[in-house]
């Protein structure tokens, strides 16, 4: 079967087991592999690699897209296989080796890694892993559901090993669109003039004798894990869609708005799933992911198009989708992260970006990475990308959890990802804040009407008080700033009643 995959007749001497080709990874490399929340990544020669570590004085610096799916990450961490990690991760065990400073993690904008490695701000790739679901007579890769980085080290890596993953439909060619805009001082514009222009190739060019392994596979990507909307998540939901009506209505948007970005998880897709109710139409997608509520859109006749980097969905959608993707194809593309997440495209669009914060502060600074500033979650992705260059930057989160202990608005963030400058819109389940056009000094009361848990609002309008008395252009008492997360740390709850235990 794997035979009418390898269209280049000299590689199929070149199909070995994962064990064989993970052999050829050595002490200290730089690894690039593919993979993109979970989609298109190593399914065999990275977990092989990992089994090794277990015996071998092995490790490696690991660059991917984004995150891996299978385990793969946490895997290789409780092998001690990973000395260096870039630039996105999602796994908890792997989460858990960063914040005690066993692996090195670098905290990367998803648009610019491949930017450093081009600029040769990051150590030489020595050998790249990269999934396909076949090779054309040229050498060149079709790709399988992400794009990711596998242009840029396929280009720049000295060995290539490839996975050829059996699973995925060859009618799956032509979806990608790849393209390389050159190397400084020359570099080309990135022509995308709307989600559905396509610049590129639709295969992955590659040297195939830089081609040193064929590995085959027959697995899924890792599903999405889709969470129903709840009274929080629909809420938020709720007042976005409201804000957008406002919007259409004062004659900024038309009711097909501007192309969608958002990011992963419930919120996300709760936020996109209200658009299947309502006025909304001929919507399109410019992002990095393609999740459930995509195609659930597509399927109600309310988006046309959708350009992102990977394609990530529960096992459901996967049946429907990638199994079903002549019904889809002539509506999708998939980029690489450099281009998906390219600030001029941003820019030039007007991509309408929501992305979800950890917590958020009442001058709507925002923190998407860190929990109480110093502990690691996930990584910054590609929300930093959109939220600078956006026509509307949107961030959601809901103001209060666990049983309203721990408070997601906050006098000053623990951790800045996103300023103020780059952010126009919060959301939380309490309200909506727009804070475009305002002066800190209005920022903070909208945030805190708007958006604060009851709970926490005299508080807030008390510490605001007290800091605008004191005086400055961002009114803070430095001493008192913290006293929210402080008071978490001791008492396990960030509401004042704790302080008298």
């Amino acid at each position: 079967m794997y035979q009418e995959r390898i269209r280049r007749p000299e590689l199929l001497s070149r199909v070995m087991s994962a064990d064989e080709a993970a052999a050829l990874i050595k002490n200290k490399m730089v690894v690039g592999s593919s993979g993109f929340t979970k989609a298109g990544d190593s399914k065999a020669v990275l977990q092989a690699l990992g089994q090794r570590a277990k015996t071998q004085e092995l490790q490696i610096s690991l660059i991917t897209g984004a995150s891996l799916g299978h385990n793969t990450d946490g895997n290789l961490a409780n092998a001690h296989l990973l000395s260096r990690r870039m630039p996105f991760q999602a796994d908890p065990i792997l989460r858990d080796s960063i914040n005690k400073g066993e692996v090195l993690f670098i905290d990367q904008h998803l648009g610019e890694t491949a930017e450093l490695l081009n600029n040769k701000h990051l150590p030489e790739v020595d050998i790249a892993v990269l999934e396909a679901t076949l090779i054309n007579e040229d050498g060149s890769l079709v790709l399988t559901t992400s794009v990711g980085n596998s242009a840029v080290f396929a280009a720049l890596a000295k060995q290539i090993i490839v996975e050829i993953n059996t699973i995925i439909p060859v009618e799956l060619a032509g979806i990608h669109d790849i393209f390389y805009a050159g190397n400084y001082p020359h570099r080309q514009i990135l022509p995308v003039l709307e989600p559905h222009t396509r610049i590129g190739t639709t295969a992955l060019p590659l040297d195939p004798d830089k081609i040193v392994a064929i590995v085959i596979t027959h697995e899924r990507d890792s599903p999405a894990q889709i969470v129903a909307p709840d009274e929080k998540t629909s809420a938020i939901a709720g007042h976005l869609l409201e804000f957008f009506n406002y919007e259409v209505k004062k004659g900024r948007l038309t009711t097909s708005l501007l192309p969608l970005q958002a990011g992963i998880g419930k919120v996300a897709n709760a936020v996109l799933n209200g658009f299947t109710n309502g006025d909304f139409h001929d919507l399109t997608m410019y992002s990095e992911v393609l999740q459930d509520s995509t195609f659930d859109l597509m399927d109600a006749g309310k988006m046309t198009f959708a350009s992102a980097s990977s394609i990530t969905i529960s096992s459901e959608c996967y049946d429907r989708v990638v199994n079903n993707i002549g019904q889809y194809k002539d509506r999708l593309v998939l980029r690489p992260q450099n281009i998906s997440n390219a600030a001029e495209i941003i820019r030039r669009l007007g991509i309408i970006a929501i992305n979800t914060a950890i917590e958020f502060d009442i001058y709507g600074n925002v923190n998407s990475t860190h929990i109480n500033g110093t502990n690691m979650m996930n990584g910054i992705g590609g929300s930093g990308d959109f939220a600078r260059n956006a026509y509307l930057s949107i961030f959601v989160c809901q103001s209060a959890s666990k049983g309203n202990s721990i408070s997601h608005v906050l006098p000053m963030v623990s951790h800045t990802d996103h300023t103020e400058h780059d952010v126009d819109i919060l959301v939380t389940d309490n309200g909506l804040a727009d804070l475009r056009g305002l002066a800190p000094r209005e920022r903070a009361k909208v945030i805190i009407d708007n958006c604060a848990h009851p709970e926490y609002r005299d508080e807030f309008r008390s510490y605001f008080k007290a800091a605008c008395a004191r005086g400055g252009h961002t009114p803070h008492i430095l001493e008192e700033a913290f006293t929210w997360h402080n008071r978490f740390r001791q008492h396990k709850d960030m509401r004042i009643k704790q302080e008298a235990i």
